[in-house]
């Protein structure tokens, strides 16, 4: 039993370490031959998991064999446009100025119900109000609307706004987080100052405090206090 604990964990690892290779897309957001390897690697960490008469190393080697194939054809991607249609494919046009292309539709097998519905998922019902709608190499459903029907944005109002950032998170649980004060080029005395500002006497008491994507100071504190 041990022995099999033992196996599973060390393959767990190494499955995740595999795919933490790979990269952050998600299953959704892969292209084919990163799913098929994806695939595999489950496959292969399965086997020597269920069966501990398959030595350890026969379902390692496989997956370091796939992960440096993955490695390969990434490279090449990068590299050629030739490849990047061989192992990816290139998108599709599917609605142009308003209107279906049916050959596209036949060669993606997509069809209408399913298109629709990608529509209406981003906010379009209308055929006609679409200028393109492109299928992507990924799976994913990439809409431009036409000029007219595109949301108006605060430069097209001429509104004045500042950028929002990053929040900056800068106590969680009781614990400062001293690495991100230097990010903002601010010290202990500086946020102590700020919780001194909302009557609290010790970060020990803050679940959590940042800074939010205004530039303002927020704060939640633990259980039982008051913001």
């Amino acid at each position: 039993m041990f022995i099999s604990m033992f196996r599973t964990i060390i393959l767990y690892f190494v499955v995740v370490f595999t795919m933490r290779i790979m990269g952050k897309r998600q299953i959704g957001e892969m292209q084919p031959f990163e799913l098929v390897i994806a695939i595999m690697i489950s496959e292969l960490a399965s086997l020597p998991m269920q069966d501990t008469r398959i030595p350890l190393v026969h379902g390692l080697i496989p997956i370091i064999t796939l992960l440096l194939l993955q490695a390969l054809i990434s490279l090449a991607e990068l590299k050629s446009e030739f490849a990047r249609i061989i192992f990816s494919g290139k998108p599709s046009i599917i609605i142009k100025e308003g209107k279906l292309n049916i050959k596209e539709l036949k060669n993606n097998r997509f069809n209408i119900n399913d298109l629709l519905e990608e529509l209406r998922l981003q906010g379009y019902y209308n055929i006609e109000d679409i200028e393109y709608a492109i299928l992507e190499t990924s799976g994913q459903m990439s809409v431009i609307p036409k000029t007219n029907l595109e949301p108006a944005t605060k430069e097209d109002l001429k509104i004045k706004s500042t950028q929002d950032k990053l929040p900056i998170t800068l106590i969680l649980d009781g614990k400062i987080n001293h690495h991100n004060l230097k990010i903002i080029e601010k010290n202990k005395s500086w946020l102590q100052n700020q919780l001194n500002k909302n009557n609290i006497s010790s970060a020990d008491k803050v679940f959590i405090a940042l800074l939010d994507s205004k530039g303002k100071f927020f704060y939640q504190l633990k259980e039982g206090g008051k913001n």
